[in-house]
């Protein structure tokens, strides 16, 4: 098992390392104006010469890599170009508020999704058929459209929660649930639908092999055979669809902070972005890899402890 943790591990490394030279590339590309931007129109040639000096501009794209990197080694992710804000000071004030929404929204998902599918599998029927239309629909309709049908209905015309953000520094409990019920639901609601339906296919599949028929014919209980020994062999492609699913969510969840001005790491990947602000940039993409990479490594970890064949491939 400490062989099949160092080698995710090792590849999680290689593909944090593969990205932040893909990235860094990238911006390179792009930071030709942005002395001028900061400066503005009015700059003479020799203001902006300093400026590029100051920013590391005038070196090449492998000395500026390196010196990035190895600054990132130790911690240092750099200062924000616009606002000199140090990086690691503006995602630790941001990370709380998207970690919350995502880990909330893919909990109450694993639960409702899973329960869900496996009524679906196990009754079929209409509640079958409800849960494909639901799958469907959840598919068609994007997050942020729900997102806007619910800032309308519950937070304008009824006023049951505030249409935008009340996070602030030192605020209470109340206002984050406040605050991030919605968004939540936003989430939720296509994570639900398309995961039930994933895990009633995994259920299903499970449900017609041949050792659930031997597991009956034994006189093995119902609930026995399911809740033991079909929900254990269809985790692994629960987990793998709700791995994807999160993945998915840290993009989705730029546009829905946008929309109920949440605080967290959207907007200020949306206003780095434009401005080519590269340390804060960087500093968002290897923020987002690193969960990703998390999360595929808890990912395997559970299919390896479920299935040993996973750890012998």
């Amino acid at each position: 098992m400490i062989t099949f943790i160092l080698k995710r591990l090792g590849s999680g490394l290689v593909v944090l390392f593969a990205v932040s030279i893909l990235v860094f590339s990238l911006l390179y590309v792009s930071s030709g104006s942005i002395a001028r931007n900061i400066l503005g129109d009015q700059a003479t040639p020799e203001q902006l010469a300093v400026k590029e000096a100051e920013l590391g501009l005038d070196q090449s794209i492998i000395a500026r890599y390196i010196s990035w990197l190895t600054h990132a080694l130790s911690g240092d992710l750099g200062t924000s170009w616009f606002t000199s804000e140090p990086v690691a000071n503006a995602l630790a004030t941001r990370i709380p508020v998207t970690m919350t929404m995502v880990f909330t929204a893919m909990l109450l998902i694993s639960v409702i999704a899973t329960l869900i599918g496996v009524a679906a599998a196990v009754k079929r029927g209409w509640v079958d058929r409800i849960v494909q239309i639901g799958a469907i629909i959840g598919d068609s309709v994007p997050g942020f459209v729900i997102g806007i049908i619910l800032v309308t209905i519950l937070a304008i015309q009824m006023g049951m929660f505030p249409a935008t953000s009340t996070i602030s520094p030192g605020v209470g409990a109340d206002a984050w649930v406040l605050s991030l019920t919605l968004p939540v639901i936003a989430l939720l609601i296509n994570g639900v639908t398309g995961g039930a339906q994933q895990i009633r296919s995994a259920v299903i599949k499970q449900l017609e092999r041949d050792y659930v028929r031997t597991l009956r014919s034994r006189g093995i209980g119902e609930r026995e055979v399911l809740f033991k020994h079909v929900l254990r062999s269809a985790a692994p492609a629960g987990l793998t669809v709700l791995s994807l699913q999160l993945i998915g969510m840290l993009g989705g969840v730029v546009i829905i902070e946008q929309i109920f001005a949440l605080p967290g790491m959207g907007p200020l990947a949306v206003a780095a972005t434009g401005q080519s602000d590269q340390p804060v940039v960087m500093g968002v993409v290897m923020y987002t890899v690193v969960v990703v990479i998390v999360v595929n490594l808890i990912v395997d970890l559970l299919n390896g402890w479920l299935n040993p064949k996973v750890r012998v491939s």
